[in-house]
């Protein structure tokens, strides 16, 4: 019986958080709102990187640049066909002159993300430490400059606005589960078994049949699908993009969240989006103000100070995170 309640455990205890989070910015203002649904789609974002980085150990820097593939995808394909001809005319012919709706969408920037993670992932699946790291973070800085620059594709250097609103409460609700579950699917099929064992020990792991550079590729490619989706739930959520939205504040962010949390395990994933999104939205306020018994006024770009200086704490007095890199698991309970 326990064999079979401890996945049970291990899948619920993240969503319930999530449900319980989705169902609290039904009850907040409208103001304080987008404060919860941006936690929801920082959680689907901070997982899909997990999908990749937690089971094979090996850093990325990168997976933001799959978001930001998914979330211009998303946008472009959901602007109303009339508008898109006024404000995007340089548009390939085949995004300029078609529109789709929004659970469409969703799934073209799941499989934008996951191509593009499946074509960069076949040569750079093959480098681990510091190589794997500067690597990706080289296909971040193209991903960025292409965005940016290359106006057949989207509005350039200008923000892609007049995206419909549609990832309400309902939507981030069920976007975080949804890649909470394949997330969760992953690491418990042979998949992700086999690539925990080569984060472990790749020597090892290569010594029983293990076949590191294709098992890394897959997650690389399901970390990208998942990072492409997410990246549509949040275009959806703020109705207009830039690319620096999706670049280097972003990257750090999520890679805080993952590391505070727990680098090696969804519970971990999903707390550390939580709770850093919670002290990235009071800093927010905190920088324009806030009164607590007092008024709290900090100066413009302290969150990121904040935020790094606890995430180096982090790793100096608790390396494996607030959940020590675990699942939540029963003996919790008790």
């Amino acid at each position: 019986m326990r064999r079979f309640l401890e996945p049970l455990v291990q899948l619920a205890a993240p969503a319930i958080l999530v449900v319980a989070v989705g169902i609290g910015s039904t009850l907040v203002s409208s103001a304080n709102e987008i404060y919860f649904l941006n936690a929801l789609v920082s959680v689907a974002i901070v997982v899909a990187i997990y999908v990749f980085i937690g089971n094979s150990g090996v850093l990325s820097f990168g997976q933001i640049s799959f978001v930001a593939v998914g979330a211009f995808t998303a946008g472009v394909m959901t602007i109303p066909l009339e508008s898109k001809t006024g404000v995007l005319p340089q548009l390939f012919p085949i995004l300029r002159d078609h529109t789709v709706g929004n659970l469409v969408s969703l799934l073209l920037g799941a499989a934008a993300g996951g191509l593009f993670a499946l074509i960069v992932g076949l040569p750079l699946m093959r480098l681990s430490g510091l190589a794997a790291g500067i690597a990706t973070f080289a296909v971040l800085e193209v991903t960025h400059n292409i965005l940016r620059e290359w106006t057949r594709i989207g509005p350039g250097a200008t923000t892609l606005s007049l995206v419909p609103e549609t990832t309400g409460a309902r939507q981030a609700t069920i976007g975080a589960l949804v890649v909470i579950a394949a997330a969760f699917a992953y690491q418990r099929s042979r998949f992700g078994r086999r690539l925990r064992a080569s984060r472990e020990d790749p020597a090892a792991a290569r010594g029983v049949g293990v076949g590191v550079h294709r098992e890394r590729l897959w997650a690389f490619t399901v970390s990208g699908a998942l990072a492409g989706f997410a990246g549509a739930l949040l275009v959806h959520l703020l109705g207009s993009i830039t690319t620096e939205q999706v670049y280097l504040e972003l990257t750090f962010l999520t890679l805080a969240m993952l590391v505070i949390g727990g680098l090696t395990s969804l519970w971990g994933a999903v707390v550390g989006a939580l709770v850093v999104s919670a002290l990235d939205s009071f800093l927010i306020e905190a920088e324009q103000g806030v009164g607590i018994g007092f008024t709290l006024d900090l100066p413009a770009g302290t969150r990121l100070i904040l935020l790094g200086a606890i995430m180096a704490l982090m790793l100096i007095l608790r390396p494996n995170g607030l959940t020590g890199g675990r699942e939540f698991s029963l003996r919790f309970v008790r």
